[in-house]
């Protein structure tokens, strides 16, 4: 069985977790980005993509993904699609890479934006980068440079961050400087590894 090691790191848009990522990276851990993950299978499967969606949504054998999202961020139908091609492939190779890393018998993170929302994977524990939503819709718009709707639209489509912390096994209150978030860091890193020598 799979995830065995496996702590997921999750959080709302824009609360920081891809520095939280970097961060557990430079103390050794290794991380599964399920993103990284998603973006490599849209493209090895622009064939079906064209099938599903038509042609003017794959440039040479690259999906035109800022065209796909406007597609399907509109239109609960088509995203639904989109998942049950994608998700499977996306799990299977999680999984993959988890029951490699369950070897090593060191905890990992699973980079998984949209952990609690899918409750497809049967990981314990979590690590949560929370933000208060005024702070996360100020954050987007400075970093997409969008309009407080569409950055507020983008929010609304994640379960709520609050909730998310109340779900937490470890959580990472990033409201202070990069310094502070830093120190939050070191400090659930050694409860992971002090809660994880016990396996």
């Amino acid at each position: 069985m799979a995830f065995k090691y496996a702590v997921v790191l999750t959080g709302g848009i824009a609360t920081g977790k891809s520095t939280v990522a970097k961060i557990f990276k430079a103390y050794g851990f290794k991380i599964i980005d399920a993103d990284k993950i998603a973006h490599d299978m849209l493209d090895l499967q622009y064939q079906e993509i064209i099938k599903l969606f038509g042609d003017e949504y794959v440039l040479d054998t690259k999906v035109i993904r800022k065209k796909l999202g406007t597609l399907i961020f509109g239109n609960k139908q088509e995203k639904l699609r989109l998942e049950a091609l994608l998700h499977p492939l996306i799990f299977k190779e999680i999984e993959r890479q988890a029951l490699f890393l369950d070897k090593g018998k060191k905890p990992y993170l699973v980079d998984i934006p949209l952990f609690f929302e899918t409750n497809r994977y049967p990981i314990k524990e979590s690590v949560v980068v929370y933000v208060p939503k005024v702070l996360q819709l100020e954050r987007l718009m400075k970093r997409d440079g969008s309009s407080k709707k569409e950055a507020k639209e983008r929010i609304d489509a994640q379960m709520d961050i609050e909730k998310k912390k109340q779900k937490a096994s470890y959580l990472i209150d990033n409201q202070g400087n990069l310094k502070n978030l830093q120190l939050l860091c070191a400090k659930v890193k050694d409860k992971i590894i002090t809660n994880y020598k016990e396996i």
